[in-house]
């Protein structure tokens, strides 16, 4: 069985990876629509601790979660999980 990879979406809040469907801005009226609509439902989370949402990220389970973390942040953290060479970090932390 693969282990849970989980990524930090800020303020120590964890999402699991393989549960993500997409990462969004939350600018546009469609967006908007697509949180308002999860509110409405009770699949809304809320992850922001009262800062401004930066991105969206839609869960295969309906949910979907509010971040004060960029986009490209998230993206990048996803990323580092999947491509992640421990020799590298090392080095990079003499």
């Amino acid at each position: 069985m693969d282990s849970l990879k989980l990524i930090n979406i800020g303020f120590g809040n964890m999402i699991a990876a393989g549960r993500l469907l997409a990462i969004v801005s939350p600018e546009s009226a469609p967006i908007k629509r697509i949180i308002q609509d999860a509110r409405d439902r009770g699949m809304l989370i809320d992850a922001t601790y009262g800062r401004r949402t930066r991105a969206v990220l839609v869960m295969d389970s309906g949910h979907v979660v509010l971040s004060a973390v960029q986009t490209e942040t998230v993206a990048g953290r996803m990323g580092a999980r999947a491509d992640r060479n421990p020799a590298e970090e090392e080095e990079a932390d003499e």
